[in-house]
C-alpha cells in the first residue's frame, strides 16, 4: 500500500508560483531537473532533489556532486541544444541571469522553467520549500526551509542588540565596488549588528572611490574575495592608517560563495559574518 500511494503522490499534478509570479504546473512530480544557475542548483540539491538533477550550468560547484553534473553552458549563454536533448521536465532558471529569448524558447517547446530570484531570506526558504514540491519532496524541502529561518531568527535574536559596527563591504577592488541595502550581503550585515556604509546608494552593485570610502570612516572593511587574488585583497586600505578599519585591524576575509550565493549556504555565511563583527567589535574596545 505505501508504494502505491508513493506511485500516487509521484504521479500527482504539482504546482506552484515562481519568484517571477508565473504559476509553474507539471502534471508530476519532475524527474529530469535542469539547473541554469549555481545558486539554483544549491537549492535543488538541499531540497532534496540531487539525484534527479541531471545537468547543470558552469560554476555549479556545491555541493561537490553537483561538480560532476554534465554542463549546459553558462548561465549567460546556454547550450540549448543540449538542454533539449537531454529531456528534461523541469529547468531551474534565474530570472536576472539567464537570457530572456532562451527562456522563452525553452518554454514554446513546451519545458516547464521555473524561475528562481531569491533577494531576501525568506525568498531563499519558499525557492527550498516550492522546490521541493515540484520535485517530490515536500518533506525535505520544508525541512530545509525551517532549519534555515531558525537559524537566521537565532542570529538575529543573539546580535540585534550588539553595538553597531560601520562596514564597508568590498566587491570588487579595481574598479572599487560595493553592494547597497537591497543586496542581501546587506542584511546579513544588519543581521549581524553591520550597518552598510554605502546601503543608501541606487545601483545594487555602485562602484565607489577610495575617497567616499575614507569620508565614511568605516570600522570594518569586509570582503568575499579570496586574499591571494589582487582583486580581492584588502592590502591596499593600509595606505590610510588612519582609517578606523586599518587602526583597528579589522580588514576581514569572509567566504564568498557563501555570501554572495542566494542560497541555503546564506546561513552559513551569516554566521561567519556574526562572528567576524564580534572580533571586529573586541578590536575596537581594546584599542579604545
Amino acid at each position: 500500500m505505501s508504494l502505491w500511494l508513493c506511485t500516487e503522490a509521484l504521479a500527482a499534478p504539482v504546482s506552484v508560483i515562481d519568484d517571477t509570479g508565473l504559476r509553474v504546473t507539471l502534471p508530476a512530480s519532475a524527474r529530469r531537473v535542469i539547473s541554469l544557475a549555481p545558486h539554483a542548483t544549491e537549492l535543488l540539491f538541499a531540497a532534496g532533489a540531487g539525484a534527479k538533477v541531471i545537468a547543470a550550468t558552469a560554476y555549479s560547484d556545491f555541493p561537490p556532486a553537483a561538480e560532476k553534473l554534465p554542463r549546459v553552458g553558462g548561465y549567460h549563454a546556454l547550450d540549448l541544444e543540449r538542454i533539449i536533448a537531454l529531456k528534461p521536465d523541469l529547468v531551474v532558471g534565474w530570472a536576472s541571469g539567464n537570457p530572456s529569448p532562451q527562456l522563452d524558447r525553452l518554454r514554446a517547446l513546451g519545458i516547464p522553467v521555473y524561475l528562481s530570484e531569491p533577494r531576501e531570506f525568506e525568498t531563499i526558504a519558499t525557492n527550498l520549500e516550492r522546490l521541493g514540491t515540484l520535485t517530490g519532496n515536500p518533506q525535505a524541502g520544508h525541512s530545509a526551509a525551517s532549519t534555515l529561518r531558525d537559524g537566521l531568527a537565532s542570529l538575529r535574536s543573539r546580535f540585534a542588540q550588539r553595538a553597531p559596527v560601520k562596514v564597508f563591504y568590498q566587491v570588487w577592488s579595481d574598479p572599487l565596488q560595493t553592494l547597497n541595502g537591497k543586496h542581501m550581503v546587506s542584511g546579513v550585515l544588519s543581521l549581524c549588528g553591520g550597518q552598510n556604509v554605502f546601503a543608501s546608494l541606487g545601483p545594487i552593485a555602485p562602484t565607489v572611490t577610495h575617497e567616499a570610502v575614507l569620508a565614511t570612516a568605516p570600522e570594518a572593511i569586509l570582503t568575499g574575495r579570496e586574499p591571494a587574488t589582487d582583486k580581492g585583497s584588502l592590502e591596499g586600505w593600509k595606505r590610510w592608517p588612519q582609517l578606523p578599519a586599518v587602526r583597528f585591524q579589522n580588514l576581514i576575509y569572509v567566504s564568498g560563495d557563501e555570501l554572495n550565493r542566494p542560497g541555503p549556504r546564506i546561513l552559513a555565511g551569516a554566521n561567519e559574518v556574526c562572528t567576524a563583527l564580534d572580533q571586529a567589535r573586541a578590536r575596537m574596545a581594546q584599542a579604545r
